[in-house]
């Protein structure tokens, strides 16, 4: 069996937050009696992910997702647990560990703001010790598959928020990463820039045989790029496993789409009605019970148009969500 490149067991991080109320008063005595109350950010998450793969690392906003990919990366040391990225320690942050991996953030900056961007892979090359000879290589090649040549010579403070997470991603790849954590990376972008950062991530994974953990809001990165996911809640692992097993653990419903030759009509008798769009009613109903209530619809009406369809990832997730605050 390989040695994974990332093994988490029982990694723990909790914060002593400042508490305090509103107002004068509370502030004076906060100066001479600090009360404070732990918060658990990552609580007892474990997983592995082998060399190679691409996994999805997903979470709704404060589930613990970038604290987890901070201790991972080394900027954060747990409070509990073990982590071990390619046979290191990260929070040792040797030499030869952060030579080897990357955390690319899409709400942070890594090129210098008044300089080309050039410049600032250059100051890369340094920091890496990266060879000439590599460094050229490495930077044909990424600028071929972000199409980087026109923006090498632009200051950062000239690019759109496309071109400078294009230039973004490349500058954190150029020492050849065998790692990488990526948070939010397509943040922001419109949807043609999401795709082509999507289709670069691919391709640089089939080519250097790189690790990708991913966090991403938009499920359409996820879809395209990982076949397993790994779902975390209030701090908690909820979910581990490929992406197509997500539905059968958290939806228990098919939606049905209706379009009725009469336009609008009142169909509440066969399901919960989600959606009404120009003529065309969506019903969401029990796995269990679409066949029975597709023959309903088609016997007992004068149907159209008629489509059934698995809940979109989006919402399983928020079902996965759902159901794991009312437990």
């Amino acid at each position: 069996m390989p040695t994974p490149s990332i093994a988490v067991s029982g990694l723990c991080k909790t914060y002593d937050v400042p508490v305090r109320g509103g107002g004068l008063r509370s502030a004076i005595k906060s100066l001479v009696r600090k009360k404070t109350r732990l918060v658990d950010a990552v609580k007892d998450i474990s997983f592995v992910v082998q060399s190679g793969e691409m996994v999805g690392f997903l979470g709704p906003n404060g589930a613990g997702k970038t604290t987890t990919l901070k201790m991972l990366s080394g900027l954060l040391h747990p409070t509990r647990g073990e982590a071990c990225v390619l046979g290191h320690e990260p929070y040792a942050r040797e030499k030869e560990f952060l030579s080897q991996i990357t955390l690319v953030m899409g709400n942070r900056n890594q090129l210098v703001w008044d300089i080309p961007v050039i410049d600032s892979f250059e100051r890369n090359r340094a920091i890496y010790r990266i060879s000439h000879q590599d460094y050229k290589q490495t930077l044909d090649d990424l600028s071929g598959l972000l199409e980087l040549d026109s923006l090498l010579e632009k200051p950062v403070r000239n690019l759109s928020l496309g071109e400078r997470m294009k230039c973004e991603v490349a500058v954190s790849l150029l020492h050849r990463p065998k790692v990488l954590f990526l948070d939010e990376p397509t943040i922001g972008l419109d949807v043609t820039m999401q795709r082509r950062l999507r289709s670069f991530v691919a391709e640089y994974n089939s080519r250097y045989e790189a690790t990708v953990l991913l966090t991403s809001h938009y499920m359409a990165d996820v879809e395209a790029l990982c076949r397993r996911v790994v779902l975390v809640h209030n701090g908690q692992l909820l979910f581990d496993g490929p992406l197509t097993d997500l539905r059968d653990r958290f939806s228990s419903y098919k939606k049905i789409t209706v379009e009725h030759e009469c336009g609008d009509v009142d169909l509440k008798g066969y399901g919960t009605i989600t959606g009404t769009d120009e003529g065309r009613i969506t019903l969401r109903v029990l796995k269990s019970d679409t066949a029975q209530v597709t023959s309903r619809l088609l016997s007992e009406l004068r149907i159209k148009d008629l489509t059934v369809e698995e809940s979109s990832i989006d919402e399983v997730i928020e079902q996965a969500f759902a159901n794991d605050e009312s437990q």
